[in-house]
């Protein structure tokens, strides 16, 4: 066992208190912000690490970014709004953001600049170590997200590149892309927006996959004023809700319990439209993923193909990769010498062996890393065993493939608010779940993950960490996970179980 550090469990009188801190201001800050409130706690802050609120659709404004999940599900499911599109693009899902944080007063709670360098429980207390200063909490409600932190492969040369380059989390929007030499370097989800909406303005366009994608048709729609005004309404936004909501939960049903199903009703339509829109049996082969559908994420596009068609445009598979980047521009295996104006990095991020980017510390000194030595786990994919009062939205294994990810966040606030009513009712003020509980769960949780798409589709994804296991996605109903937040387990937990530590220094103090 770990050495207690000096000062561990004293509070630090430099650090501004709070009962609750939240990292992140995205859709996962702001719906435990609205939870607290809602709750009647509202001694609590948000820390924001970037100069600006709002986290996903305020970063990603890369050209074409917009959502593959209907809007009116991928949202807050008491905040209906008036989408003007069935599948909203980033600007107006910015704006959505703002109006909730607006309303909610969240901003004026959140501190801009404030990137969270250390975690360290001090047996009683949480104390955050920030750029903008520390605070000591209660409680910790990490909502960074695990798509937040953007990866560029180290690339031979990266670093001597003369031109522009920048990933797509970060997209630079003084420079201007039209009429340039530019290679765009991945072909998932954001390669997928950005390509068919740049293509026709560059004059060269070198698209790098490593792995084909399968991709379906995106069923969009603008709405009318009156549709608009409609779903401004809360009760038709509930019933347009519902109805979205069921229709996509059937899917897993294909991804976990029926391959035939998936076949039959996803990867034919996906061979089907690329059979139409792809008709070089060439490039149609070089497109064609050689996995099961689901395995990887499905692109929703109407327009990537043809994009990938153009006069202009290059498809460079893993037959061509990369070798090296030169000063010029890029030279790829065959030998090809490539001059260009800009590198876009399309290249994801890290979100399944680093899930989270900060040092945490918990009980005894140890680090959250060591309790993830082999991969990331937690209980309901929000509670760690050693780390007190400290909750993850969008922990391990809650992805969500086929609905949205925001029920899922709203479904752990059901877990987290139950956690901290508990905790409040007791001398000690402290939660923390068992380790036999997590372990349990985990384990049921990858024996399930054995029949599903994600586990046996026949493809390495970021779903995967290093070591093989699904950590990102649930295997499951989204439903039946709600129900599991919902039915909150006491017996599952150590409740208001005090640090012999903290027995100590009271003692000592008094």
């Amino acid at each position: 066992m770990a050495t207690q550090p000096e000062g561990r469990g004293m509070f630090d009188k430099s650090a501004r208190d709070h009962k609750v801190v939240i990292i992140g201001s995205g859709f996962g800050g702001q719906c435990a912000a609205i939870n607290l409130s809602k709750r009647g706690i509202e001694d609590y802050v948000l820390l924001e690490r970037r100069s600006f609120s709002g986290g996903t659709w305020r970063q990603n404004t890369y050209p074409g970014a917009a959502v593959d999940v209907q809007s009116p599900l991928y949202s807050i499911s008491h905040e209906p709004y008036a989408w003007s599109q069935m599948f909203a693009e980033g600007d107006e899902l910015c704006e959505y953001t703002e109006m909730v944080a607006k309303k909610h007063r969240i901003d004026e709670r959140t501190i801009l600049d404030a990137q969270v360098e250390e975690i360290d429980w001090q047996d009683d207390h949480w104390l955050v170590r920030t750029t903008q200063g520390d605070f000591n909490a209660k409680f910790v409600i990490n909502a960074t997200g695990p798509l937040s932190t953007p990866v560029v492969p180290d690339f031979k040369g990266r670093e001597t590149f003369a031109g522009e380059q920048f990933h797509t989390n970060d997209w630079n929007h003084d420079y201007d892309y039209r009429g340039k030499k530019v290679a765009i370097v991945g072909s998932g989800a954001s390669a997928a927006q950005v390509i068919p909406t740049i293509q026709p303005d560059v004059g060269e366009l070198h698209v790098f996959q490593r792995t084909p994608h399968w991709a379906l048709p995106r069923p969009d729609r603008k709405f009318t004023a009156f549709q608009r005004k409609l779903l401004g309404n809360k009760l038709v936004h509930r019933a347009v809700r519902t109805a979205i909501y069921w229709a996509l939960e059937t899917r897993i049903i294909a991804f976990k319990y029926s391959p035939f199903a998936l076949k039959l009703y996803g990867q034919r339509r996906a061979e089907k439209m690329l059979r139409k829109q792809v008709p070089d049996p060439q490039l149609r082969a070089k497109l064609t993923p050689d996995y099961t559908i689901g395995c990887k994420r499905i692109l929703v596009t109407n327009d990537l193909y043809p994009a990938l068609q153009a006069g202009n445009t290059t498809l460079h598979d893993k037959t061509d990769p990369i070798a090296e980047v030169t000063p010029a521009g890029i030279v790829t295996a065959n030998g090809e010498k490539l001059d260009l104006d800009l590198i876009i990095w399309a290249t994801g991020y890290d979100a399944t062996d680093n899930p989270i980017h900060q040092k945490i510390v918990g009980k005894d000194g140890k680090p959250i890393t060591e309790y993830w030595s082999e991969y990331a786990r937690a209980y309901l994919g929000t509670s760690v065993p050693g780390f007190p009062n400290f909750f993850l939205t969008i922990g391990p294994n809650t992805g969500i493939g086929h609905t949205s990810a925001i029920f899922i966040i709203e479904a752990q606030m059901e877990y987290m608010m139950r956690a901290i009513e508990a905790a409040d009712k007791t001398a000690a003020g402290t939660i923390e779940v068992r380790q036999a509980a997590e372990e349990k769960y985990t384990e049921h949780i990858h024996e399930e993950m054995k029949k599903t798409v994600w586990y046996h589709g026949g493809c390495n994804s970021w779903y995967k960490s290093s070591t093989g296991k699904v950590i990102a996605m649930y295997p499951g109903f989204s439903f039946v996970y709600r129900m599991k937040c919902k039915d909150f387990k006491p017996g599952d937990h150590l409740i208001g179980v005090a640090s012999p530590t903290a027995v100590t220094v009271a003692a000592t103090s008094s």
